[in-house]
């Protein structure tokens, strides 16, 4: 079985830091740039488990709810991947795309 737990641990870390960020921050930015990589986490997870569909989009539900939105969309893919065989640069690439977002997040 596919080991996700590098990338749940990741999104988890980014979304604690987020949920420690002041208002102001999130404003700046660091929202933002959580909500494009859970709409891109998000979208990866309807690829897999709905290929025939076009992926629908995560909602701006605001900067409040933005940790919420990358942990679920995170662990969408996680248990998406699960089920694809030989999807370890998958995951490796996820991982990456939360690390990256954390960097530009600036938290």
């Amino acid at each position: 079985m596919l080991d996700t737990t590098e990338l749940t641990a990741a999104a988890e870390r980014f979304a604690d830091r987020l949920r420690a960020a002041p208002q102001s921050r999130l404003q700046r930015g660091a929202a933002a740039e959580a909500l494009a990589l859970a709409r891109e986490l998000s979208a990866r997870a309807q690829r897999i488990e709905e290929p025939e569909r076009e992926p629908r989009t995560m909602p701006d539900a605001g900067v409040f709810t933005v940790a919420d939105q990358v942990l679920v969309a995170a662990n969408d893919l996680a248990e998406a991947l699960r089920s694809v065989p030989a999807a370890s640069r998958a995951v490796d690439e996820a991982v990456a795309l939360v690390r990256s977002a954390e960097q530009r997040s600036g938290l």
